[in-house]
């Protein structure tokens, strides 16, 4: 039941969720600041090329 029950909850989460889970258990893994800020930097940097900045722009 158990399993039945994380499937369903895994197949009803949108994608943002789901990425933001990765992002934040990726994050918790961290071993010290410096790695902490270093992946957090690179989830930064991934997060640009998928959409760049001046697509998140609102103009008007």
């Amino acid at each position: 039941m158990y399993l039945i029950s994380r499937l369903f909850l895994f197949l009803t989460k949108s994608p943002d969720q789901l990425a933001k889970e990765r992002a934040d258990a990726y994050l918790a893994e961290a071993t010290d600041l410096y790695d902490l800020e270093f992946r957090m930097r690179k989830l930064d940097r991934e997060a640009n090329v998928r959409q760049p900045s001046w697509m998140s722009q609102h103009y008007g």
